[in-house]
């Protein structure tokens, strides 16, 4: 069965967001606020985590980054700030997606479905990929460069699995600005660009395995 956490601070959403994960065929488990959140991520493994920003004791934003290097667990942020500042730097933190309060918890619960979904195909993909000097863990978060790990933002991170994950299939900036940078950057496609300069300047001799497709945008060829 799917689980799921919740971490809120106000007990009426976490009702809320019970009620209708248990109609949708899910459990669930709640923490009132990041510190015992953590605590359930260390005991407990997830489907995903829906996790509110403003709370006591630790907010969702240090929450999220402390979660992801636990474990590779998909975060919705769950938020009454809608600040495109906020949504930005959640993205950066490595957040599969961003919901506003006030929100429809169908619509919660239909995203919640798309990110469960996505990490069950990824996760039959295998948690790793490995060509010649070059490995990629998507459990483990980390790319490693000839026996290095290789310094690497977030985002480059998220950039280079998503590539990966779907190797020798050309994908367009704007492929990649939905699925990486998710639907809430408002920018120029050429962030993606830039992105995958510095990406392959950290690959080092594998650089030549992010493909330039002319006229549309890039491919991981594997």
């Amino acid at each position: 069965m799917t689980r799921l956490l919740i971490v809120d601070d106000e007990l009426k959403i976490r009702e809320v967001v019970k009620e209708y994960s248990v109609l949708n065929g899910y459990e669930i488990d709640e923490a009132s606020d990041g510190m015992e959140a953590l605590e359930m991520v260390r005991q407990n493994d997830y489907d995903c985590i829906i996790l509110d920003v403003m709370m006591p004791r630790l907010d969702g934003f240090s929450a999220c980054k402390q979660i992801k290097a636990i474990k590779n667990v998909p975060v919705l942020m769950l938020s009454a700030r809608q600040e495109e500042y906020d949504k930005l730097f959640g993205f950066e933190l490595g957040v599969d997606d961003y919901v506003v309060k006030p929100f429809s918890p169908k619509e919660l619960m239909a995203r919640i479905k798309v990110i469960v979904e996505r990490q069950k195909k990824h996760s039959a993909l295998g948690s790793k990929l490995i060509i010649k000097g070059l490995e990629i863990d998507f459990d483990g978060r980390s790319v490693s460069v000839d026996g290095k790990k290789a310094n690497l933002t977030p985002k480059e991170i998220e950039l280079l699995f998503y590539m990966a994950k779907n190797k020798n299939i050309a994908l367009s900036r704007e492929k990649l600005l939905e699925e990486v940078w998710k639907n809430d950057y408002f920018g120029e496609d050429r962030t993606v660009d830039t992105h995958i300069k510095m990406l392959r300047h950290n690959l080092g001799a594998y650089r030549d395995h992010i493909v330039t497709v002319r006229g549309m945008g890039y491919k991981f060829e594997a």
